[in-house]
Order: structure tokens, then sequence, then C-alpha cells
């Protein structure tokens, strides 16, 4: 029997909030279109691996998500293997599927910062979670599309700008919890504040976490860490010096206040979590019963008799 052929899938989820970028663009700081040029690069060299990997680009808004590669009204990104060098995509003697990858990702991005800066979509937040639940079907729909003697690793990395919002935290489980039973690395570049959520999503998934600490140097970055399989950064030794165990923080949000809680009510129905105590659910309305502190019963002590004995 011939032996499985494996193929990889990368869906990169690419944080475009526009709060975050447009504070760090007047404060000097990070540029999002630079980033996006460094983005364009590590996804190139990616498809240069190999003829046939895979790949998907979401960008994560505020308010939506969005692909930019490849666009939605195709079933399926086109076989690279079938590419070849030729002027007639941009005029510039391109490898014609960079040369696709490239004028997708930069056409569907314009579109978005175009109609996606209104007042109602400034948040502070993105949809990360939301964005992570679509990049799982894509995912799956590919597996099925694959072919029966054909092994697709997937793998999931986020590039995070925005700050995390504990309103996000039953999805964000739900889809950790789902990429671990699909067994989808999860891989997480933070450019802004360490995410909790991330870190537990890449320890659940035996992903790499890694928080960028000079942006000018994010495409060295991209392709140092994030260019090679997982099963293949053991061998390296500065991606086994980049993962080393760090305390990830697994405290839970709580239900009612959406803030982190370190001790709190669970409901034994839904298993809610509450930082205060709540008669009734307000997730499946189960009434409870008051917490009764049992008073424990002073013992008394037995006089010793007078011999000592």
């Amino acid at each position: 029997m011939a032996n499985e052929e494996e193929r990889q899938l990368l869906v990169v989820i690419f944080d475009v909030n526009p709060v975050w970028w447009g504070i760090k663009s007047l404060q000097g700081q990070a540029q999002i279109t630079k980033c996006l040029d460094c983005l364009l690069v590590f996804v190139n060299s990616y498809l240069m691996l190999r003829h046939d990997n895979k790949l998907a680009i979401i960008a994560s808004h505020s308010t939506k998500s969005v692909f930019l590669y490849p666009a939605q009204e195709s079933s399926h990104s086109p076989d690279p293997s079938k590419a070849s060098i030729s002027d007639q995509a941009g005029g510039d003697c391109r490898y014609e599927h960079f040369a696709k990858v490239d004028d997708s990702v930069t056409d569907k991005f314009k579109e978005l910062m175009r109609d996606g800066c209104e007042k109602n979509d400034i948040r502070r937040d993105s949809l990360i979670a939301g964005s992570m639940a679509i990049a799982l079907c894509y995912i799956h729909r590919m597996q099925i599309e694959s072919q029966g003697n054909t092994k697709l690793n997937a793998r999931i990395l986020v590039i995070k700008a925005a700050d995390d919002a504990a309103s996000q935290y039953m999805s964000f489980m739900n889809v950790i919890f789902a990429a671990q039973k699909e067994r989808v690395v999860v891989d997480a570049c933070i450019l802004g504040q360490d995410s909790g959520l991330l870190q537990q999503a890449c320890d659940m998934t035996s992903g790499m976490y890694l928080k960028v600490p000079h942006q000018d140097a994010f495409l060295q970055y991209l392709l140092t860490a994030f260019l090679t399989e997982a099963e293949l950064r053991k061998e390296s030794l500065v991606l086994a010096q980049s993962s080393r165990p760090r305390e990830v923080d697994y405290r839970a949000a709580c239900f009612c206040h959406r803030s982190l809680v370190d001790v709190g009510f669970v409901c034994s129905v839904c298993l809610s979590i509450f930082c205060q105590f709540s008669p009734i659910c307000s997730t499946c309305e189960t009434a409870f019963k008051p917490p009764v502190l049992a008073s424990k019963s002073r013992k008394k002590r037995r006089a010793l008799p007078a011999n000592g004995t």
C-alpha cells in the first residue's frame, strides 16, 4: 500500500483593527501597510517551499472577518503547480501564483479599509475568535476536498495586534477545543500586549507563542519562527530557545462582568462562571439555594488526669 502524501495548509489570521493600528501609526511605532508587505513576503516564502502548499489569509476586523485570499467566490485556491512565469498578471514577470496572492490580498485589504471604517466599526477589540472559527471551517472543507491518499497538515497563525476581549472567552474556548480535537496547531505572533487567550490556545494545541519585541524585525521573526512546520521545529536550535516553557494564564472570565477571576461560582448545570453568587443562573435560569457555611463545632478538650495519664 502506498504511503499517504502529506500536504501543508497554512491559514493566516491578520488583525487589522483600525483603532490599534491608527494609534500606533500616530505614535510612529508601526504601520499596517509595512506589516502587510512583510506578511506577503512571508506567505510567498511559504508557497515557495513546496509547489503544493495551500494558503488562506483572513483579515480580522473589529466587526467582521474577511478572506483576503482566496477570494470568497472561489471554492478553493488555484493550483500553484500550474503556475508559470508570466507578465500577464502584473507586467513585471512575477511568478503567476505569487502575483495572484499579492493582488488578491492588496485589493481585498483596500476594500476592507475603505468600507470597514464606519462609526459602528470603530472598536478596540477584534473578532479573533470568529476568525479562528472561520479558519477551522475552511480547514475542514479543504480536508474533505482533498483526495483519499493525501494527508492535509493544517495550522493556524494568528498575528494579533489589539488587546483581548473577555467577552470572547467562551467563543475562544470552543474554538480551542475544536482545534485540539481536529489536531490543528495554533501559532500566535503578538504585536501588542500579551494575550492570555492565545497563550492557552498555543499551549493546548502544541503551537508556538511569540511576542515580537521589535516590530521593525517583524519579517525576520515570521521567517525564523513560523515558516517551518510544527513537526520540524524541534530540530531548530533557534526555535527551541524561543519556545521555552512559559507561564500560561488559565484564568476564566466570569459571565456576569466579563472579567478574569481566580475563584468564582460555577453553575452545576451549564458550567457558567460567576464572580459573585447569584440565586438564578443567567445562562440556563437554574435556581440555586444560597450557600450555607457549615459552622465547625468546637470539640472540648479532654482534661488530663492529675497524674498525666
